[in-house]
């Protein structure tokens, strides 16, 4: 029931962060949550492959290459959901920011209750 709980959450989290930025679209809230869902997929399955291969340059970077593969993973997220669009990479980084801000507002709401 958490998990659901948190999809949906994330799903509005995906609308605000669309509406905040030019570059990002989404048609509905059906397709944010289909985008929350294959986003919550992508970083179990391909996001610790991608970190464990770039550990090196992580490091080097003090850790802000996680960024770029956050943003990899948005992009990934584009390709295979239709209705949602990302214009480019530095969109899906700033969309990877802001979804990660609503999403720990959205989690510390969540914890008060």
């Amino acid at each position: 029931m958490n998990f659901i709980v948190k999809l949906l959450l994330t799903g509005i989290s995906v609308i605000v962060a669309s509406y905040l930025l030019d570059g990002v679209s989404v048609d509905s809230y059906f397709t944010a949550v289909i985008v929350a869902a294959v986003l919550a997929l992508l970083n179990a399955a391909v996001k610790p492959i991608l970190i464990l291969f770039t550990i090196p340059i992580t490091f080097l970077t003090l850790g802000l290459f996680l960024l770029v593969i956050n943003a990899i993973i948005i992009l990934m997220v584009d390709y295979f959901v239709p209705g949602f669009s990302v214009d480019g990479f530095w969109w899906a980084l700033f969309f990877s920011i802001i979804l990660a801000i609503v999403n720990s507002i959205f989690e510390e709401l969540n914890k008060s209750k």
